[in-house]
């Protein structure tokens, strides 16, 4: 008998009011805490007037180390060298081949320039180039993300960014050995140990150590999100991450156990994640039901699982699997498996979603570490207008308009006519002189 007492909730498509229990199951509280945004004004504040100043003042307040320069803070190479040399063969293998395989998938999403000439001699085209400098912001201290600094970073060094400057906080001057390593791997250019709001800010804004970046990315708590919101504008960000989801159709012919540790596989991320399982057959659900129970005191974050599962899990009767992708796409989740007989035949019906997971052996555990598409997915149903992080973060597009002698006078009557008729005389007179040339 388990220890743990994990019951979740149930509902059927048949139901009446299912609409409105989708919808209640599927949001979360948007409000932010007015705390976590008063604290990361003053930070952004501080930091964009002082500097390296308040850097160090919140880097001795909150990471509790003793600083004397900002320029100490940040590693030397040999760091991330030594550590990636440091690695046993097991780890050191597998984070190879984890940035290997990632590095291969994201080389087929550059971007190439493009451009066509018209009769009269006028080229127009698209030139695609990268960002100069990206900062990634990594958790710090105990927490270990080697797999988040090889999607965020492999993906910008492969778009040919100029400069890859990670953060990471190391609270009480704890570094992690394996994020260094990754680091090392993944061709991250400079490393600063600095965190939280306050290096966001560095980042956004410059200071005289840290230098300015045109993009930030990278995952973070309460404080970190709320800053990479607020200096969105004088920078880019990859997006605003809400609490990892995942939703599984299966037909009920799948190990039971299997399904019900790829729901635990989301949910012991926090409290606040999201796993659902829809199914047609209301045997198989109660069996996986069943290895819930049974499996859940095993799991050393057995508390984080139970409290996620009992807030926000659910396990939904559908008709029939064309049923279960109608409800998918209105969830948009995160990471949605398709584990079913015939994986192949689902796979168009199924259009909103972070990643999609094919057939039954496809676990959301390999897509998190080492199949080569990105891990860095939207949430919070915007899987309905976003992609996954990729190379076309880090890229960008610049218009070419090359407009022959000839061209001139054809285009522009056109733009003279047009421009006239919004009423901006010198965007007439200005075409009109190349007619008149």
């Amino acid at each position: 008998m388990a220890d743990t007492a994990m019951d979740m909730r149930r509902l059927s498509s048949t139901d009446p009011d299912f609409p409105a229990q989708l919808v209640h199951l599927t949001s979360i509280e948007a409000s932010q805490d007015e705390s976590v945004e008063r604290v990361v004004g003053e930070i952004l504040s501080a930091i964009r007037i002082r500097g390296d100043a308040a850097l160090i003042e919140f880097t001795e307040r909150f990471d509790r180390m003793k600083v004397a320069k900002v320029s100490d803070l940040e590693l030397p190479r040999s760091a991330r060298t030594e550590a990636l040399a440091a690695l046993d063969h097991g780890r050191r293998g597998a984070l190879e081949q984890a940035a290997a395989r990632v590095r291969s998938y994201h080389e087929r999403q550059l971007a190439a320039s493009w451009q066509y000439a018209e009769a009269d001699g006028t080229v127009l085209g698209q030139r695609v180039t990268a960002l100069d400098r990206v900062g990634l912001y990594v958790p710090g201290g105990k927490a270990a993300y080697p797999s988040s600094v090889l999607m965020n970073a492999i993906p910008a060094k492969v778009a040919g960014v100029g400069e890859l400057i990670m953060v990471v906080p190391t609270p009480d001057g704890e570094r992690n050995e394996l994020v260094l390593a990754a680091a090392e791997l993944a061709g991250v250019d400079r490393v600063f140990c600095i965190g939280g709001a306050q290096a966001v800010a560095a980042l956004a804004y410059g200071t005289q150590s840290v230098p300015q970046v045109d993009k930030i990315v990278g995952p973070g708590n309460a404080y970190v999100a709320a800053a990479k919101r607020r200096v969105f504008g004088t920078v880019g960000i990859d997006m605003v991450a809400g609490p990892s989801e995942i939703l599984i159709i299966c037909d009920g012919t799948t190990e039971p156990d299997w399904i019900a540790m790829d729901l635990f596989s989301q949910a012991e991320h926090d409290e606040l994640a999201q796993a659902i399982l829809v199914c047609p057959d209301s045997t198989f659900i109660e069996r996986v039901a069943a290895s819930i129970q049974r499996l859940l005191d095993s799991m050393p974050r057995k508390a984080v699982i139970a409290a996620s599962l009992g807030s926000r899990g659910a396990l939904i009767k559908v008709r029939d699997l064309g049923e279960a992708c109608d409800i998918a796409n209105r969830i948009a989740p995160e990471h949605l498996e398709l584990s079913v007989a015939e994986p192949e035949r689902w796979i168009d019906s199924i259009r909103h979603a972070g990643a999609l997971f094919v057939g039954r052996y496809s676990s959301e555990a390999v897509g998190d570490y080492c199949a080569g598409p990105n891990h860095v997915l939207p949430t919070s149903r915007t899987a309905r207008f976003s992609s996954p992080l990729g190379v076309y973060d880090f890229q960008k597009r610049t218009s070419l308009i090359h407009v022959s002698q000839a061209g001139a006078k054809t285009l522009g009557r056109v733009a003279a006519t047009l421009a006239r008729g919004e009423g901006l005389s010198a965007h007439a007179r200005s075409a009109e002189y190349r007619i008149e040339d």
